[in-house]
């Protein structure tokens, strides 16, 4: 099942926390290339979105209406 991210609240994050994309590859295990596509918009798998949450918070998943 895909889940859909915010992307403005992942970006944002990253740069609250001063956060290079190479750092939320190391502290969260995602690949770069996922990381870039979830940032532009992309979807990505449940497990990789508890991933990036786990790093960067529950707020990044954007609640479906």
């Amino acid at each position: 099942m895909s889940v859909p991210m915010n992307r403005v609240a992942i970006i944002t994050e990253m740069a609250r926390r001063h956060m290079t994309c190479n750092k939320l590859v190391e502290l969260s295990g995602v690949s770069r290339v996922t990381i870039t596509a979830v940032r532009n918009g992309k979807s990505c798998s449940r497990e990789t979105a508890d991933k990036l949450a786990a790093v960067l918070g529950r707020g990044i998943i954007r609640k479906e209406a």
